[in-house]
């Protein structure tokens, strides 16, 4: 396969992802895996990790079996794998980094989008139960958010 193919697999598995997440987020975080996400809208500030933190390894376990299949027996899953762990990091850094900012080293940014994406986020995090929220996606969001 050519490079320009692989790269395309690579990145239209990241932005399936997108819709991956936010079905994840909405039916099965806030579904029977609540018991999981549940820390994650109650935080205890005093713990480092979260049990929503596991849910990092229901996403990286498929795509390393994917990269590995992909060595393996050299095929197209290495390009599956690799859009799934790319979307995985972007996550860690929208998500982990510029929103909850679990990482102290970096000040927020004052751009439009990471305003929206914060906001989006906000307005998902006022609901503290299962069921009444909004907002599950990670990097499409609403036009509404980009409004002052």
């Amino acid at each position: 396969m050519s490079l320009i193919f692989n790269i395309f697999i690579i990145l239209l598995t990241f932005f399936m992802m997108e819709a991956v997440a936010w079905a994840t987020h909405k039916y099965l975080m806030h579904g029977w895996l609540w018991r999981l996400h549940e820390d994650h809208h109650v935080v205890d500030k005093n713990k480092v990790f979260q049990k929503n933190d596991f849910f990092f390894l229901i996403f990286a376990i498929p795509s390393m079996i994917l990269i590995y299949i992909g060595c393996e027996f050299n095929n197209l899953c290495i390009f599956f794998g690799l859009g799934i762990a790319l979307y995985g990091l972007g996550y860690f850094i929208v998500h982990e980094v510029i929103i909850h900012q679990r990482l102290p080293y970096f000040k927020r940014s004052n751009h439009p989008y990471i305003r929206a994406i914060r906001m989006a986020h906000k307005v998902h995090h006022k609901t503290l139960g299962k069921y009444g929220a909004s907002s599950f996606g990670m990097l499409i969001v609403p036009k509404k958010y980009f409004k002052n």
